[in-house]
């Protein structure tokens, strides 16, 4: 090999290394803000005339783990009936349990409950507690039964959804949790 392209290609390399290593790392980090791990769901419905409270609870306790969620419903609810409904998140995989919802609540803008139903159950939900901007939150509401019947209750949490919205469909932002029950209304 030549002697002037041998030294050119060292010189070159040289230069290289250097202005590689003398990159600026004093870029300040960018914050992080992780996501709650959140394993357990529980909705307490309680008749706003008396009566025993129904629970609704999903407990997932290995996350994004193999095992699924572990669904219970404490019994059935009562037709024509308003209850009163509230949420609590935790994380149990760490003692004592993390109570999750009360930093969704110190984030409200940020974050906000959707109840959805199939088709079959007759049920509605509202009076959502709101945020500082006068936005549904959820973490509290009343839910109203209609006619007998059995189907599917949704609650999902949504993370930066757009605010105000119509809706799950329209809501954006990205699901925190999402748990499902079969209910019976009798």
């Amino acid at each position: 090999m030549n002697t002037y392209k041998f030294s050119t290609l060292v010189i070159i390399t040289l230069f290289s290394s250097l202005f590689i290593a003398c990159s600026s790392d004093d870029d300040a980090p960018v914050p992080v803000n992780e996501e709650e791990l959140i394993t357990t769901v529980t909705v307490t419905l309680t008749p706003t005339g008396g009566g025993t409270a129904i629970t609704l609870e999903s407990s997932d306790l290995d996350g994004d783990g193999p095992n699924d969620p572990v669904i219970t419903v404490s019994g059935d609810l009562a037709a024509m009936t308003t209850y009163n409904g509230a949420v609590v998140l935790l994380n149990e995989t760490v003692t004592p349990a993390d109570n999750i919802t009360s930093e969704v609540q110190a984030e409200a803008e940020e974050h906000q409950f959707f109840y959805t139903t199939n088709a079959s159950l007759d049920l509605t939900t509202s009076n959502y507690d709101l945020d500082a901007n006068m936005n549904p939150l959820g973490i509290t509401f009343d839910l109203t039964t209609g006619a007998a019947s059995t189907g599917t209750f949704t609650v999902t949490l949504r993370h930066e959804p757009t605010k105000p919205n119509t809706g799950l469909a329209d809501a954006g932002g990205e699901t925190d949790i999402s748990s499902t029950f079969t209910v019976t209304v009798q």
